[in-house]
């Protein structure tokens, strides 16, 4: 069957409509600030996508969502498991930060560790449909892991650059997975730049998310699996951290792509957080237009921290159009969320993961969230990630030698926790 004309293009500024050819990344009039956006013809959608029939699929992972994604149903993919992730009933974490209902949709789970695999999954696709000899990306680490894992998996080369700030767990899992890394001496920016440079002169698949808008249907997938998860039952607010904006534009695209098949009654409310160290979109939101100017990335959390975001008017419009809000935090409340939401909930989250639950935190604190309204937090990374911050957040063990009488000095004494039952 040809899905050729159940979805198109459009562009975001001028709103010219183009053909989706699987390399048609930005519009030609408004050059690369044109970013595009997919568009369904939701009627047809309706056809082949419903709740009885979504019950009866027993494929629990990203592409049970077909008819809602711009690939072709013929195409190969990936032999990974992208999406099924769970999602998980919080009530420890929810009383201690003042709510009544959290749930936590643990992305941290995909094959790479993070949630950039559902664009990475799609973005391989697009490539294979288009005939590309190779697949790149810039990446402050894990959109370049996904891609790699994503792209082995397919067979397909890879090269992905990063600023040389990235941390060792994610150039490992690229270099395992056989990708050809380029460490760039300088920003995610400089990154980005030199990627863009490469991909145009050798023809690589370009899976950069923030100009490739077939990369923000795969991630808006976790929004369909969410709504899916709580019985179609639409919580009052979901929760993603912010770097790029490809993210949270995307989860904003799924609820409305839902509400827009009839799946759904409504949409939640977005609450976007970023780190105040690098919050260009952030600060975009509270000055109440789609201007931005460029910050230095100064956070641990390098996942978020895009000092150029390549999409920020996606996200921005998500945001508004939900009735959502922004909001940013420090480092030190990002390692605060760490500690809680691992101790809590059992969840390991990377700092910029775990930026979300500090920006819940702080909602629920300033009364943007009110205490009886049902939240989704997105995990959108492992904490495996980023381990040095991890154990930063943590603290560490206690010393001491072979020796029960030592043990049970370091009992009393309160060195060691949670022994002895609660």
């Amino acid at each position: 069957m040809d899905m050729s004309g159940s979805f198109w293009l459009r562009c975001t500024l001028c709103r010219s409509e183009y053909e989706a050819t699987p390399t048609t990344y930005t519009c030609s009039r408004c050059g690369d600030a044109g970013i595009l956006e997919v568009e369904y013809d939701y009627d047809y959608a309706r056809t082949r996508l419903g709740r009885d029939s979504l019950a009866a699929n027993p494929e629990w992972n990203m592409w049970r969502y077909l008819p809602l994604l711009p690939v072709h149903p013929a195409s190969g993919r990936p032999n990974l498991r992208v999406g099924g992730t769970p999602l998980y009933r919080a009530d420890r974490y929810a009383r201690a930060v003042g709510l009544e209902e959290v749930w936590v949709k643990d992305d941290g789970l995909n094959p790479t560790g993070s949630l950039k695999d559902r664009a990475s999954a799609l973005g391989v696709v697009k490539a294979m449909e288009a005939g590309a000899s190779a697949v790149a990306c810039s990446s402050t680490g894990n959109a370049g892991s996904s891609l790699a894992g994503n792209a082995a998996a397919a067979g397909l080369p890879s090269y992905v650059f990063v600023p040389d700030r990235a941390p060792k767990g994610k150039l490992a899992q690229l270099l395992l997975f056989g990708a050809r890394v380029v460490a760039v001496k300088g920003s995610y920016e400089d990154a980005f730049r030199l990627s863009m440079e490469a991909i145009r002169r050798w023809g690589w698949y370009n899976r950069n998310a923030a100009l490739n808008p077939y990369l923000v249907e795969g991630k808006k997938t976790v929004a369909l699996e969410i709504a899916e998860q709580l019985g179609w039952r639409v919580p009052d607010w979901v929760v993603v951290s912010v770097g790029d904006g490809c993210t949270i534009a995307g989860v904003g695209k799924g609820f409305f792509d839902l509400h827009d098949c009839g799946l759904t009654d409504r949409v939640p409310r977005l609450l976007g957080v970023q780190a105040q160290g690098c919050a260009p979109i952030y600060r975009a939101f509270q000055a109440g237009g789609e201007e931005w100017v460029p910050e230095p990335e100064e956070t641990l959390a390098d996942s978020i921290a895009v000092g150029v975001p390549r999409n920020p008017i996606k996200a921005l419009r998500a945001v508004r159009r939900s009735g959502g809000e922004m909001v940013a935090v420090s480092d030190e409340e990002i390692l605060e969320a760490m500690r809680l939401l691992a101790s809590s909930a059992g969840v390991f989250a990377e700092p910029a993961a775990a930026a979300a639950f500090a920006g819940l935190a702080r909602a629920r604190r300033e009364g943007i969230v009110a205490a009886g309204e049902v939240v989704v937090g997105i995990v959108t990374g492992n904490g495996l990630k980023d381990v040095a911050n991890a154990l930063r957040a943590a603290g560490e063990p206690i010393h001491i030698p072979p020796d029960l009488g030592e043990l049970e000095r370091a009992l009393a004494g309160g060195g060691i926790r949670g022994c002895g039952g609660e």
